[in-house]
């Protein structure tokens, strides 16, 4: 019987510690589908079509892992791709509280799905989109964080989103 999971996240962008979290999974199951969410409660600073293409760009290297968009619930998702596995990352203890909170709330709008939490490598333990953000945001490097192509993809946005900031300031 074939296992599938899903990884769902709106990977804006995808990290070195989402990379990683995937190839554990990966090694887990038969096929991983990470699941790019369209609707997300966060400022993307990508489109949902830029966030898939760098998800791939970034799991060629894995030929189980599939990429993909979804909307709505988590759930419902994870049963439309008929699995019952939903991936979770955990890096700190401020991850397992809010991510129990979705693993439950999940549970109770589904019983069969269950939630896997993995963890990654010590070195990616504090890493998050967010953070990748705010230190190429205030001029950082983030090659340690991010795929090259990400990098320079977000430096690109970086510049472009300065100089229209500066424009619009200086009006």
């Amino acid at each position: 019987m074939e296992k599938t999971a899903i990884y769902p996240g709106t990977f804006d962008p995808i990290t070195y510690g989402h990379v990683d979290i995937i190839e554990r999974a990966s090694k887990i199951f038969d096929e991983v589908i990470i699941g790019v969410a369209k609707e997300t409660y966060k400022e993307c600073l990508f489109s949902l079509t830029e966030r898939i293409e760098l998800a791939r760009e970034a799991t060629k290297h894995l030929p189980n892992v599939i990429i993909e968009s979804f909307t709505g619930l988590v759930v419902d998702y994870v049963r439309k791709r008929n699995s019952k596995v939903m991936i979770r990352g955990l890096r700190a203890v401020s991850d397992f509280e809010y991510e129990l909170q979705i693993a439950l709330a999940n549970r109770t709008l589904s019983e069969e799905i269950e939630t896997v939490f993995l963890i990654p490598q010590s070195k990616y333990l504090y890493l998050s989109s967010s953070l990748v953000k705010q230190i190429i945001s205030t001029g950082g490097s983030i090659k340690e964080y991010v795929p090259e192509t990400i990098r320079e993809k977000m430096e690109l946005k970086y510049k472009t989103k300065v100089k229209y900031e500066l424009q619009e300031d200086c009006s």
